[in-house]
């Protein structure tokens, strides 16, 4: 429903882009805490009949949760890693980035985009969000996790991340476009390379905004999460203050430097929607 009226009340004058925005955005979130009520049932699902013995709500989220996170990391290895799948054949950029200096400084990511086939280019993008409702799961586990020890604790890293799904969805779809006017490029004429330039250039910074906000705020999310599990109260283990998307993504990078090439050359910019998947993953096994 709320797609259906952002899609249409912006084309037809009901709402500019920025209101529609707001409200989906928005809408995101009021979904997030409704769901949240959930947790006010502590009972199993299905227990009268017997069922669901092992599998809670609590893990079914979880399994769901690292899936998503799984959907989002194929999709960055799709868009992001030229030396893993199908590519153009001699797909090269043949326009001096060197006149560009604002391009020059992305030259590594046009040229891993001028390589990409259609499909993968489409589906790197809609596998990060068509992931995005499933790792909402996860959002939900950090606030079971949390909610014993009172609402300062699960509601401000609830509402961030659940603020960072939207945004991650954003991303993954703009590299779609990113990459079809990178690879427009090479089949317009110098008259029109100027404008396509253009396009490219405000499209990065959108995304550079996007992905300024998304840093921050996983950041601000994960000290929050820590810091709770720290003073206790909570449903976690002492240890899983540790457990974080933004130290599960340091941990990624340091590894990487003594990984085999094979391995880092396959999960390339794979890196953060991993520590997600980690992050979901422990959760899931401190709450079985």
């Amino acid at each position: 429903m709320r797609l259906s009226w952002a899609w249409l009340s912006s084309p037809v004058g009901w709402a500019g882009n920025g209101v529609a925005i707001l409200f989906h955005e928005g809408s995101t979130i009021v979904v997030v805490l409704n769901a949240l009520r959930l947790v006010a049932y502590q009972k199993n699902l299905f227990s009268e009949e017997g069922m669901m013995d092992t599998l809670t709500l609590t893990h079914i989220s979880g399994i769901v949760a690292v899936i998503g996170a799984l959907l989002y990391a194929i999709g960055d290895v799709l868009l992001l890693a030229p030396n893993v799948g199908p590519i153009r054949d001699s797909a090269v950029i043949r326009v001096d980035l060197k006149t560009y200096p604002k391009l020059q400084r992305r030259a590594k990511l046009f040229e891993t985009m001028a390589l990409l086939t259609w499909p993968r280019l489409a589906w790197g993008g809609l596998l990060g969000v068509f992931g995005t409702p499933l790792t909402l799961a996860g959002i939900w586990l950090v606030y079971y996790g949390l909610h014993p020890a009172g609402g300062w604790a699960a509601l401000p890293p609830v509402l961030l991340f659940a603020a960072l799904n939207g945004i991650g969805a954003f991303i993954h779809g703009s590299f779609i476009y990113l990459g079809e006017n990178v690879q427009l490029l090479n089949n317009v004429n110098e008259d029109t390379r100027p404008l396509i330039i253009g396009v490219l250039l405000r499209q990065l910074s959108v995304m550079q905004i996007s992905y300024i906000v998304l840093f921050a705020g996983a950041i601000l999310g994960s000290i929050w999460f820590s810091v709770a599990v720290v003073i206790g109260g909570t449903r976690f283990p002492i240890w899983m203050a540790a457990v974080n998307p933004l130290t599960m993504t340091l941990v990624w990078l340091a590894l990487k430097k003594i990984l085999p090439l094979a391995i880092t050359d396959r999960t390339e910019g794979a890196g953060f929607n991993i520590a997600y998947m980690v992050f979901f993953a422990l959760m899931t096994a401190t709450l079985w």
